[in-house]
């Protein structure tokens, strides 16, 4: 049972060092814009703040009115609704997200009263507890 534990634990490592390797790569940009467009649509709240890697604080900016224009546009197809949403990106470079966060955004709402992770660690934690009974099946097959 601790073997098998450690085998998925390391299973999880590796995927959260290829993790690290999108976030250098040139596609990243496009993803921290759908990961923010996808919170802004699940939390619902017309004033959000966006929680960003110290060294991902630059691209964010640059993209946050993109991802916002896209959220307005997506709701406002769906609903029929033109929202002016506010959102910001954090100014408080001590609430940086960790590196260990592997990239990604936090959203809040409400004074931080509504949290949204999307953080790639945190999606990867969420394929994984999804894909666990078929990664056990596959790596521990039952004997027969």
């Amino acid at each position: 049972m601790q073997l098998r534990d450690e085998l998925l634990n390391s299973l999880m490592k590796e995927a959260g060092s290829k993790c690290k390797m999108v976030v250098s790569g040139q596609n990243y940009p496009a993803l921290l814009q759908k990961l923010i467009v996808q919170g802004l649509i699940k939390i619902e709240e017309m004033e959000v703040v966006v929680y960003c890697r110290g060294e991902d604080v630059a691209t964010v900016t640059k993209i946050l009115p993109k991802a916002i224009e896209e959220y307005v546009a997506i709701i406002e197809k769906e609903s029929g609704v033109k929202l002016e949403p506010k959102v910001t990106l954090n100014g408080d470079r001590a609430k940086d997200l960790p590196d260990s966060s592997n990239g990604g955004v936090h959203l809040t709402a409400l004074n931080g009263k509504i949290v949204l992770d999307n953080t790639m660690t945190s999606r990867l934690e969420l394929v994984y507890l999804e894909l666990m009974p078929s990664i056990r099946a596959i790596l521990f097959p039952e004997a027969e």
